[in-house]
């Protein structure tokens, strides 16, 4: 095996994120119309101004009637999304579709086999 003189090649590892689409915020649209009746009172999306790698650009932040500060907030991190308890700031959930991490805060909508909102 002849001995190579070339410094060894470095390798740049991107991380996969997730962005919130316009099927999400369709999807968060319907989910809101069906979960005000059990406390939901708002839901918005923002856009972070500190950027981290993996982790998405924009998050949902959700209100219930009983409190006027935010109850959730639903963000990206890697092929995942994260529900947090944006009170307390501690991480409620990880699941693998936007539908199942809106179902866990409240399971309002009906959940079909391959549901688009992924």
């Amino acid at each position: 095996m002849p001995h190579s003189s070339e410094a060894p090649r470095t390798c740049q590892i991107i991380p996969f994120q997730m962005e919130i689409l316009s099927r999400h915020t369709d999807y968060l649209s319907r989910w809101l119309d069906a979960s005000m009746p059990m406390g939901i009172c708002n839901a918005d999306i923002f856009t972070t101004e500190e950027k981290q790698a993996g982790t998405s650009s924009a998050y949902v932040v959700i209100w219930v009637r009983e409190t006027a500060d935010p109850a959730y907030k639903l963000y990206s991190r890697g092929n995942r999304w994260i529900v947090m308890d944006a009170v307390r700031d501690n991480t409620l959930g990880s699941f693998a579709s936007f539908a199942d991490a809106l179902n866990m805060i409240r399971p309002v909508l009906p959940r079909e086999k391959g549901i688009v909102a992924a």
